[in-house]
């Protein structure tokens, strides 16, 4: 009798040992598609932005809300629209076959960044300009939009080009762009006042605090749109390639944007996008 209980014991044992590593198997990999149990490493995977985008069925992105013909927002019904929105939909349509799937968040120059990098966001489409200093924080697309900084001012402004800003001068900009930094590189005898956005710099400028309005020429046609009271000089003294910004190190959304963009150039649909809001057909 007890060698037959001890033989029962060492069976029991047996049982629970296999089971137990039945268990461990399972909780060690998942099967993969082909058979292979996944590792620590590919289970980590699929984390990125894309699959987030995926998941969430939307595309989360930062946009301009104050910039005529890139991000505008109507005040009567809400809509926000541009060139950059347009960007935006034609990415929300290839990764989840509707451009509709999109929330779209306001940002400006100075937040931008911090609400992609804690995750407010999935990518920046807000006429942001690639610089050296910013591909330390963030990755960029390829060149999406090609711009060149310029002057905004009065139609009867004597004021044509850098040449023409004196001493004693006021130049509006917004904080946090490159568009000041260039302006007191350029022109270090003005005196430059930066706003909160291009809005608010336009508005001051309107009200006489300034002698000019600074930033890229593609938003300052924008603004002497909304009044014609105001234009661009001819001269430009920056090229301010704009780039959308991921954030760092994700390679995969980066790779599937510039396809995007590749196929868009290829097709023609950037090129309606651009003279719908340029007015022109993008320069080859």
């Amino acid at each position: 009798m007890k060698t037959k209980n001890v033989w029962k014991k060492i069976a029991g044992m047996g049982l629970v040992l296999m089971l137990s590593a039945t268990a461990l198997a399972g909780c060690g990999g998942a099967k993969l598609e082909g058979g292979t149990a996944s590792t620590g490493a590919g289970a980590a995977a699929g984390t990125g932005t894309l699959a987030k985008i995926k998941e969430r069925d939307k595309f989360v992105v930062g946009v301009k809300y104050d910039l005529n013909l890139f991000g505008l927002k109507d005040p009567a019904s809400g809509n926000v629209e541009g060139f950059d929105i347009d960007i935006a939909k034609a990415i929300a349509k290839k990764v989840l076959g509707d451009e509709n799937k999109i929330e779209l968040k306001e940002v400006t120059s100075k937040t931008r960044i911090p609400m992609l990098k804690n995750g407010e966001i999935d990518a920046i489409i807000a006429t942001m300009t690639i610089t050296e200093d910013r591909k330390k924080e963030v990755d960029f697309s390829d060149v999406y939009f090609l711009a060149g900084q310029s002057l905004l001012v009065k139609k009867d402004s004597s004021i044509n080009g850098l040449k023409d800003l004196q001493k004693g001068m006021k130049v509006l900009t917004a904080k946090g762009s490159t568009s000041a930094k260039n302006i007191r590189a350029s022109a270090p005898d003005v005196e430059v006042l930066e706003f909160e956005n291009y809005a608010e710099a336009f508005t001051a400028l309107k009200a006489g605090q300034g002698d000019a309005l600074t930033t890229d020429n593609a938003l300052l046609y924008g603004m002497a749109k909304q009044d014609p009271n105001y234009r661009v000089t001819e001269e430009t003294f920056t090229e301010e390639p704009y780039g959308i910004a991921i954030n760092k190190g994700d390679a995969e959304f980066v790779k599937a944007v510039n396809d995007l963009l590749k196929e868009m150039k290829e097709n023609g649909e950037y090129d309606k996008i651009y003279e719908k809001w340029i007015g022109e057909k993008p320069k080859k």
